[in-house]
Parts: structure tokens; sequence; C-alpha cells
């Protein structure tokens, strides 16, 4: 890559704050910080305070990140390959045995051709990765709905760019409208007419309106009606689904459904099931079921291919946040009547405290009793939902996409937050994990200078991962991964978190791995919780709640020095109010920098002593970076996608913080998560949309190589090994060669 030059940006832009200093008091009592139930720090992070995330935010910064220029050389893939990722929607190749395809929440379309044990990409890169259905016409081809429709919470991804087709395999794809779907649930194809297909437009999960209800096509995606339409702005499909053996009857349902910074509405009288017996001309709302109710959430439909008047039903109920397990009924009549099953309290825990993220129910096509149900363990029933069992050791928790094989009738196969697995006895036994899934989303990233074979990395749903697990990548902290940290001077000296700042520390490379959580002091503590070296001496760590705690013994113990640094809770649901970044300054170890959720940096000379409020009003404040030649020489990232706002992303300040300069220059207009100092004093930034450097000034910006458009949450600079390791959301971890 050629030498990228640093400049001076010609333009400052100051802001001068007035300083705050205190000598701090000691602290209160610790509470219990966070909610049970996953939560809205993804949301809130990507969001303006009083402002909603603007509709399209993504991808009209996509296209602005498409028009900059492309140097440096090539991404290369450094894992995992076997540690998977969320799957939302699958569909067999009906033309190729052994072939599938499965679409995942942030990582694009992935095609197998050995029944689900190594997947290739089969989406463009430059299209938006998250996804939300797939489905393959009897001609094979494909059609796929982009958004994912279930609405995590610290895992939130992005609203989609409508409905896609490919008639070669997914070399190349057209878009067909419903671009302003926001998420599609799910795609079908009348097996008898292809050009007939129903599409569940569950829309964004932010943005009321838009393109929301059931549509259907009859000339292959050309033009689209609505035809089942929600009582009001803040309902979507979430399902749709023909009757097995008459494809004139149809079943949806609508979900009531809407997502703010500070409130979630998951469920409301739009939610429900339909039927239509005439194709989808007129449809009928089965309120023998259910009725419509204030509390009703996601309902998830299965319908027996063998006896198609058989189907099931399972109901979330609840108010706001929480919604959980509210009923499974079964109907003989194709749901003219219903009746309610015993309620079993396996299946109520299957649900946890979100039946929001579940909502799917798949039945044996050969045998009516026998079916699976959704949750974080995947439920089984024999006696049509009587009495169950559930499968929480042997497949990964959260279930969200199954399927027989039409040409194998035993086979079946399973998608959930750990990736592929594949039953050759109808689901019940014998999961095969997929041995290539390179699709997994990760929070963090961290290297190794004395090995540049160690990796490791918080990922959603899969732990604390480390490269060099007896077998290749695996979790040596479960949950979801969240901060890790390898020692510079002592690689099996490993520190890994997962959610809420849950952390240990391990000194044989997290074979074996101690608990301090304890050992700090907290009110609060933020989803992705901070823990960082001193750059001087890697036995002095700090770890961000709402106050900063210093250890000087490896992370052993901890004592506080700051008092909180937050404006205090202040949302409903998510724990606002807490330090997300923490940065030493290498040139004076007594210079601190912290910044918060509420839009703060603190400036420490002292090591805590005194403590000046250089910074306030921002967005959530993702990073802060020092020049480890200068401790007044400061870099600060912001998050949030702005409404047409002028505020940057970018600040740097020369003098410890009383003057910021906005460096945003030609950036395109999405949150920047983190910010390291290459050499030359090139800065090397990980965006949603990718990986961007200066050059030609501190405000003018390139694009680094090309990467899948997909977030990149965190980077780690290997100065010694010339290389920049970037962790993305959806796709894994890659490297790149840098100065």
């Amino acid at each position: 890559m050629r030498r990228i030059l640093f400049a001076m940006a010609a333009l400052l832009v100051a802001a001068l704050l007035v300083p705050v200093r205190f000598a701090w008091a000691e602290p209160p009592d610790e509470e219990d910080g966070g909610p049970a139930a996953p939560f809205e720090a993804g949301y809130v992070q990507k969001t303006i305070p009083g402002q909603e995330l603007p509709r399209h935010a993504y991808d009209d910064a996509a296209a602005q990140a498409d028009k900059l220029p492309a140097v440096g050389g090539s991404w290369n893939l450094v894992g995992p390959s076997n540690i998977g990722g969320r799957i939302v929607d699958l569909a067999v190749d009906p033309r190729k045995r052994d072939a599938l395809y499965v679409a995942t929440a942030s990582g694009g379309l992935w095609r197998s051709t050995d029944a689900g044990a190594t997947f290739a990409p089969a989406w463009p890169e430059n299209l938006t990765q998250a996804l939300g259905s797939v489905a393959v016409a009897p001609d094979g081809t494909l059609y796929v709905g982009t958004g994912e429709a279930n609405p995590g919470g610290g895992s939130i991804t992005y609203t989609g760019t409508g409905l896609y087709k490919s008639t070669d395999g997914g070399r190349k794809w057209t878009n067909i409208g419903l671009r302003d779907s926001g998420a599609i649930g799910k795609v079908v194809i009348d097996p008898t007419d292809p050009r007939r297909i129903f599409v569940a437009a569950t829309g964004s999960l932010f943005n009321q309106g838009g393109d929301r209800g059931v549509y259907r096509t009859l000339d292959g995606g050309r033009s689209w009606t609505r035809v089942l339409d929600g009582v009001d702005d803040t309902t979507g499909a979430s399902e749709v689904m023909f009757d097995p053996k008459d494809p004139k009857r149809v079943f949806a349902v609508l979900w009531d459904h809407r997502r703010q910074p500070d409130k979630r509405s998951y469920s409301g009288p739009g939610s429900g099931v339909y039927r239509s017996t005439d194709g989808g001309d007129t449809w009928k709302r089965l309120d023998a079921l259910v009725p419509a109710a204030a509390d009703l959430g996601r309902i998830g439909i299965g319908i027996a291919p063998s006896d198609p008047h058989r189907m099931y039903a399972i109901i979330g109920r609840g108010t706001d946040a929480t919604n959980e397990f509210g009923g499974f009924a079964t109907s003989a009549d194709g749901g003219d009547t219903w009746t309610a099953l015993p309620d079993n309290p396996d299946l109520e825990e299957s649900q946890s405290s979100y039946a929001w993220w579940f909502g799917k129910i798949w039945v044996d096509p050969r045998d009516a009793a026998h079916l699976h149900v959704a949750g974080v363990a995947l439920m089984t029933s024999h006696d049509g939902g009587r009495t169950w069992t559930g499968d929480g050791e042997t497949v990964h928790g959260d279930q969200h996409a199954m399927m027989w094989d039409p040409a194998q009738p035993a086979r079946v196969y399973l998608g959930n937050d750990g990736g592929l697995y594949r039953s050759e006895n109808d689901g019940d036994s014998g999961w095969v994990k997929a041995t290539y899934e390179p699709f997994t989303q990760f929070y963090g990233v961290s290297t190794s200078p004395q090995d540049t074979t160690r990796f490791a990395g918080g990922a959603q749903d899969n732990g604390a991962l480390r490269s060099w697990g007896p077998k290749g990548w695996d979790p040596y902290v479960d949950g979801d991964g969240e901060q890790t940290l390898i020692n510079p001077s002592a690689k099996d000296n490993v520190f890994g978190c997962y959610q809420y700042g849950n952390c240990f520390r391990s000194t044989d490379g997290g074979t074996t791995t101690v608990d301090f959580t304890d050992k700090t002091t907290a009110d609060r503590r933020n989803w992705f919780t901070p823990v960082q070296f001193d750059p001087t001496d890697p036995n002095v760590l700090y770890y961000g709640g709402n106050r900063l705690n210093r250890s000087t013994d490896n992370g052993v113990t901890w004592t506080p020095i700051s008092p909180d640094l937050t404006g205090g809770p202040g949302r409903d649901i998510y724990p606002y109010g807490t330090i997300t970044t923490v940065a030493a300054a290498k040139s004076d170890p007594r210079t601190l920098y912290v910044g918060t959720d509420d839009g703060r940096v603190w400036r420490t000379g002292d090591l805590g002593g005194t403590w000046t409020l250089v910074l306030s009003g921002q967005p959530w404040v993702t990073r802060v970076t020092v020049d480890p030649r200068r401790a007044d020489t400061v870099y600060v990232t912001l998050s949030g996608y702005r409404a047409g706002s002028p505020q940057p992303h970018i600040l740097m300040s020369r003098d410890g913080g009383r003057a910021w300069t906005d460096l945003s220059g030609n950036l395109p207009r999405a949150p920047v998560n983190d910010v390291v100092i290459g050499t030359g004093n090139i800065l090397y930034i990980a965006t949603d949309q990718g990986v961007f450097a200066t050059l030609g000034g501190l405000d003018h910006w390139v694009r680094l190589g090309h990467l899948p458009l997909v977030p990149v949450t965190d980077l780690s600079y290997d100065a010694s090994a010339h290389r920049l390791v970037a962790a993305t959301f959806g796709r894994g971890m890659y490297q790149i060669k840098v100065p």
C-alpha cells in the first residue's frame, strides 16, 4: 500500500469547554445494573438523543462511502470459520441434492453444496448484509428479503433495502421492490405457479409506516399489491405460508411492534393470525385463536403437511419490553376452532421473557403430531403439543429457522445463533454442526505482537473467542462476548468479558479463568464494558462501569479512582449512564481520558485525584484514543445516525480537551466505532460502512481496501507486524497490511 501522508487540517473548528474540577467522595454501594433480557444498547448507540433512527440511514451512508476512493491492498479473512452466527432463514435447492441456502442476520446469503458442512458466499459484498428471508423457486430462482425481522437487543442489525431476485444461483441480483419494507420476515412461492409470490413485510422496527403487511405478486415480482394491511402504522407481517395441499388457502401473522430509544412496544391490537381462502384476495382474522388485545405479541403458527387441517400456534403476550409465553393451541379444522393445550413449564421457559425473539413452529411433513418450536432451547413434541422435551445441550441456543429436506425425508436443517446444524433423524437427535461458516458477529478484537496467529474477540451469543484453542477457535468466556484483551508482553495472560461487564482473567491462555467482576465497583455497567491495559505497564488495568476502576496487580484487585462520571440512569430500558471507553496516555501514565454513553469525555492528570469535563452534549462516545507521544493530543469518536444534523463523528484536541476540531470531513454520515493511530500518525477508523484512513489532511478520508458492507465494530493495530485487524458484526475478522 502506498504510504498515506499525514498533514494538519487547514481549518480548525474550536469549541472551548469549561473545565469542571472536584475531589471525589467515597462511592455508594454497588447496585444491580441492567435488565435480564436483551436490551437497547445497539439502538441507543446508533441514534441521537431525542431523534429516531432516520429511515434508510444505513444505505444512504453506504452510498456516500461507495463514492470515496479505495487505497491499500486486500483484506484477508482470519476467522473464525467454525463458530458461525445467527441464521434467520434457510431454503433447500430443489434442483441439486445436498444444496441449500442460509440467510444470516448481518452476514449476507450463503450456499452449501455438501448438506450444510461448508458454505460459500452467494450475496454481493456491496449490498446490505442484514437479511430476513430466503426462498427458492422450483426452477432455482432465488428470492431474498433484506432486513432482519427478529428485533434483537444488544445485537441490533439494520433495516433492509427491499426484495432481491437472482436467476443464476446468486451471482447477480436485481432489486424487485419493497424498498421501504424495513425487514422481510418471510417469502413464499406458490409451488403450482412460481410467478405467484407472497411476502411478509415486517416493517421498520424504528420508523412508522412504510411497506408493511402481506404483499403479493402474480408476475414474478414485476409488480406488487398489498393484500393484507395492519390496523395501524406499527403493524407488519412476520409470517406467511401456504396450505401445503391447497395454495388458494394462505395464512399470515401480523405483529404490532415498534422500538424507540427509551421504549419497546412489542405487542398491540394489530397482532393476530389471518386466513385467505381465495388466494389472498380477501382475509379473515382468526379470532377463535385469540381476539385482538393490547398485550398480544408475536404469534408463531405451523401447518402439518400431511394433514393441513392440523395447525398449531404459540402466542406471546406482554407489554412494552417484556413478551412472555402466552399459551399454545392447536386446530383440527384449518383454523376455524382452536383448543388450548396444557401449559408446560419447559416450553414456557424456552421463550424466556422475550417471546418476540422467536415465533416459529415447524411440523414434520410425515407426522402431524411431531413438531419443533423455536426457543432458547429447541422444543420438541411427539404428541401434538401435549408434552415437550427441550434440547439445550447439543445445539446452540436461540432457534430461528428449520426445514426438512424434501429429497431426504428424515433430514432436517436448523439455523440458530450458532449457525447451521443438520440432523438425519427428523431433528430429534444426531445434530451435526457446519464446519465452515464464517459469518460471526463480533463486538471487539485483540491481537498479540508476540504471536501473529493469536486473535481474540467478543462475539454475539458466542462468547469471548480465542483462535488458539485445542481445536481452533473456541470460547474461553461464555455469553455474549464483549471486551477481550491479550497482554502484549505475556500472550497467555488474557482477559474476556460477557455482557454487562462480567469479566474474567486468565494466565494460561483462557484454559482456566477467574471472575473478577465483584472486585470492581459500579452501579451500572455497559453492555460492552471497557477494560484496558495501561500502555506503559500491562500489570495496570482500567475497568469502567459508571466509575473508573484501576488495578495494579493484573486485575486481581481493583480500586475505584473516580466518582460517577455520567449523568446517571435516564432510560426506561437501557441502563443509561455508563463508561464506554477508557484511554491512558503512554507519555504520561497519570493522564487518563474516559468517554460515556451519554456524550461526556473526562480527563484527569493525577490518576483520578481530580477530573475535568472536557466534552459534553455529544452522542454516544465510542472511543477515546491518546497520541502515544503527546498526552494532550486526543481523538474522540462518536456514534449515531444524524437526521440532517451537522454534528461530527470524530473530534481531535491538541490541548487536552480545551478546544476541539471536527475531523469528519468527507466521511459518510454514519457512526464511527473506533480510531487507532498508525505509523506516521495515520488515523484508521472503524465505521458502520467499513474502514477509512486519513490522506492529505486529517479531515480527508479514503476507504482502506474493500470489505463487505457490514459494520466494523473494532480495530487492533499491530505496529511490529504492520497490520490492522478489523472485527465485523457479521463477517468475522479480517486483516490487512499497513505501513
